[in-house]
């Protein structure tokens, strides 16, 4: 009842763009059918917001003269609110793809300036991608909102024996700490290198060494820092 009768203008709020409310006035000029749709973001009477997608249709009588208008409103606030969020999660991937070129780019260079020849360049380059992708598959498991750095020592020691047999050569020490997903990327290749390192020359190079492997919190004026530590026993002098 509140509509019948009054014009298109007193359906719109008044904070509607202007520029709005004349593309609006231009389809009721047009004397041709067309397709084009106008969406308008406003208020509901209770203040909250609504996105709208408004179809004008001239409506004529038997000599063709346009006698009315028929006007569609179509409630698209679930869609703009989902597009939204696509939108966010583009720009938040996109992100998410410079940082893991960036380490990317950082072992490839390291890679080769440790080495010349291309074997040993080449194998290095593999198991420190395979490292970042273990690391990659457990932040997708995890949404992305961050890890636990216990499931990261877990998830990036596995391949040396942590999960299997070999179990018994590594002691893991520290309560259950989240760090960020790109703080995760940057652990995940550095743990890789000191097991690489281990499994060569140190703890893990023999039958009777092991790794001890503890973190703890410690605050700092700039806030709480992680202090990790890596110790071997029983390896090589």
């Amino acid at each position: 009842n509140e509509a019948l009768g009054q014009s298109f203008d007193s359906l719109l709020e008044q904070r509607v763009d202007p520029e709005v409310i004349e593309k609006i006035k231009s389809e009721f000029e047009k004397s041709e059918n067309h397709d084009n749709n106008l969406d308008i973001d406003y208020n509901r009477k209770d203040g909250s917001r609504l996105f709208v997608s408004v179809f004008i249709s001239p409506v004529r009588d038997e000599s063709g003269q346009v006698m009315q208008h028929f006007v569609s409103f179509i409630d698209i606030t679930k869609h703009k609110e989902a597009q939204d969020k696509s939108e966010m999660f583009i720009d938040e991937l996109n992100h998410r793809v410079k940082n893991t070129l960036a380490t990317v780019q950082a072992i490839v260079w390291q890679s080769f300036k440790k080495s010349s020849d291309l074997q040993i360049v080449r194998e290095s380059i593999d198991s420190r991608l395979f490292a970042l992708s273990r690391s990659h598959d457990l932040l997708t498991r995890e949404h992305w909102n961050g890890v636990s750095f216990r499931d990261l020592v877990n998830e990036v020691l596995e391949p040396f024996g942590l999960a299997g047999d070999g179990a018994a050569r590594f002691v893991i020490a520290g309560r259950n700490v989240r760090i960020s997903p790109q703080t995760a990327l940057a652990l995940g290749v550095a743990l890789n290198e000191l097991a690489t390192n281990a499994l060569k020359y140190g703890a893990l190079s023999n039958e009777a060494g092991c790794v001890l492997i503890e973190w703890a919190v410690a605050p700092m004026p700039a806030g709480n820092r992680p202090i990790i530590r890596w110790q071997e026993k029983d390896g090589p002098t």
